[in-house]
């Protein structure tokens, strides 16, 4: 008969040994996904951040655009009044005394159109002769030689406007370019050896 076998099996390991090693493992992955579920969150933080400055900006934009439709919604209006304006002081400047009544009432017009269109936000730009030219407020129809300082005002064709800060119409004006001198012919004295 054989005896029993009071040995302990080979295979069998010790209770903390191998469970140890896997508890290690198992932490280092949680911390891992940890930090992939931070990085996430971060990632999705900053995007939530930029959409909503986007969405700022985007709105800020779309008030400006309608604070300005609604400033300028009478631009072609009032440029359309514009020669209105134009032929009235024309019909006034014209000589002639037998329509004084008529000029009254031109005269009169005139002053409520000017009026409206003050109201409207329709200014007039100030051009004058002599007065410096301002390319974005004045357009130069001619350059004429003059006494005047060059590149000022010398005459006013047209009158030009603005709507609050916007131009519609430049003053059509004629400037001033300084004034040539003739070429002087330098005087020289003749060449001895070219004479007989």
């Amino acid at each position: 008969m054989s005896e029993p076998d009071n040995r302990e099996p080979q295979n069998a390991a010790p209770a903390e040994g191998p469970a140890a090693p896997e508890a290690g493992a198992e932490s280092k992955s949680l911390e891992t996904l940890l930090a992939e579920a931070q990085a996430r969150f971060d990632a999705q933080r900053e995007q939530l951040l930029r959409a909503l400055a986007e969405a700022d900006n985007a709105r800020k934009r779309a008030q400006a655009e309608v604070s300005a439709a609604q400033k300028y919604a009478i631009e072609r209006f009032a440029q359309s009044l514009l020669p209105v304006c134009d032929s009235l002081e024309a019909a006034l400047a014209a000589p002639g005394e037998a329509a004084e009544a008529l000029k009254s009432g031109v005269e009169l017009t005139l002053k409520q159109l000017r009026s409206a269109l003050e109201k409207a936000g329709v200014h007039e730009i100030a051009a004058a002769p002599g007065a410096r030219f301002d390319p974005n407020v004045h357009q130069a129809m001619a350059a004429v030689e003059a006494e005047a300082e060059p590149n000022s005002i010398v005459a006013v064709m047209v009158k030009g406007y603005r709507l609050h800060d916007r131009v519609l119409r430049p003053a059509l004006v004629t400037v001033a370019k300084a004034v040539e001198k003739p070429q002087e012919t330098p005087i020289c004295e003749p060449d001895p050896a070219a004479q007989p």
